[in-house]
């Protein structure tokens, strides 16, 4: 009977560590794809605004945009990798939970986000 027990203590171990840290890497998943959204549009807003009002052509400043994007999660104290390609931004976030039942290692999760700037009319 003390064996079953054991067992059964055991798997409801393992199932509760599953459901926390199950949740937890579901948040760090969902909290780094919002930092990559909110920094890829950031950095979509740095519009060459001399290009835009000559030519109507969109076009980011490179290397604004990206140093934007660094920006904003550096303010957050996070950091990313940023690349601009024309008049997108991606934008990928890597974070790390450490697992609170579970006898594994940390729990690495990616997000991936992209910003285009766009013009609307009034």
């Amino acid at each position: 009977m003390s064996t079953f027990l054991a067992v059964i203590a055991l798997a409801l171990l393992m199932a509760a560590g599953l459901a926390i840290d199950g949740g937890r890497k579901v948040n760090a998943l969902r909290e780094a794809s919002h930092l990559a959204d909110n920094a890829a549009r950031a950095g979509a807003q740095a519009v060459d605004l001399d290009t835009l009002r000559s030519t109507g052509e969109l076009v980011l400043l490179t290397d604004l945009a990206a140093a934007e994007a660094h920006q904003y999660l550096a303010s957050l104290g996070h950091s990313a990798d940023v690349a601009v390609t024309g008049d997108t931004v991606t934008v990928t976030v890597s974070l790390t939970v450490d697992p609170v039942l579970l006898p594994i290692g940390p729990i690495t999760v990616t997000a991936t986000e992209t910003a285009a700037a766009i013009t609307q009319e009034p």
